[in-house]
């Protein structure tokens, strides 16, 4: 994979940037939409593919990007395939900062040192190429605007623009609420991305991992002394709340 293209991960960390603070938005579900970018990624690039619910690698050959390469390595050893839900709902700690150091290497953006309250040191991260992020957002602009059916690549973005709450930041008020659910809609253009963003919503509204159990039939019981079924690794059991529900906000 060359480098003249930037990843889906950088894109969407870099429509997460506010121009004016140097902060992301929606930090916390913004984890979970990098994780769930990478798989999107890999899948652009020929290395997974999707399986049902789950994720399988078709191809273990690097990619030539370190970070995702790492993501595509931990895929491998699982040995068969993973649900997608299980894969994002896993610890991803540093992956954001990860991806603001890799942009800053790049000089896509530059890291400004200030404090919070006056005591506590904080990093904030501004563009600086302003025009990158214009184009980004002009492609779902576009898309939301014209009604052609966007690229893979562009229709990925806007499912995990959605799915990680950011439509609030890029269309805010009640004049963004079309836009918003226009951008909602792309969904349904690119099976991966869309297969990664009901994922991710998954996972932010605890939705439990392991499929549901076929109800026993009538006059049996569950075998004395048997346990009930472990959450699955990484995400909490909690009671359903449909894959459809809104992202959570930070």
């Amino acid at each position: 994979m060359g480098r003249s293209r930037r990843t889906l991960p950088e894109e969407l960390l870099l429509l997460a940037l506010d121009p004016a603070t140097g902060t992301t938005a929606q930090p916390q579900s913004l984890d979970l939409g990098l994780a769930g970018a990478q798989l999107v990624e890999l899948a652009l690039a020929g290395r997974i593919a999707p399986d049902g619910d789950r994720i399988a690698v078709v191809v273990p050959r690097p990619t030539g990007d370190p970070t995702l390469d790492c993501a595509l390595e931990l895929l491998r050893r699982r040995g068969a395939p993973v649900r997608a839900v299980n894969w994002i709902g896993g610890p991803r700690l540093g992956l954001r900062q990860t991806y603001l150091s890799h942009l800053e290497r790049c000089g896509m953006v530059h890291a400004v040192a200030g404090q919070m309250c006056g005591v506590l040191p904080t990093t904030r991260y501004q563009a600086t190429d302003n025009e990158i992020s214009r184009e980004i957002r002009g492609r779902l602009d576009s898309a939301i605007r014209t009604g052609v059916p966007p690229d893979p690549r562009t229709a990925a973005l806007a499912a995990l623009a959605h799915a990680v709450g950011l439509g609030k930041h890029l269309y805010p008020g009640n004049e963004g609420r079309s836009s918003r659910s226009r951008l909602r809609d792309l969904i349904r253009h690119d099976p991966m991305g869309g297969l990664v963003a009901h994922a991710v919503m998954d996972v932010q509204n605890g939705v439990a991992a392991q499929p549901r159990r076929s109800p026993a039939p009538a006059g049996r019981q569950a075998a004395p002394g048997s346990r009930p079924p472990e959450p699955a690794r990484g995400v909490p059991m909690q009671p359903h709340r449909g894959t459809m529900a809104r992202a959570v906000a930070h």
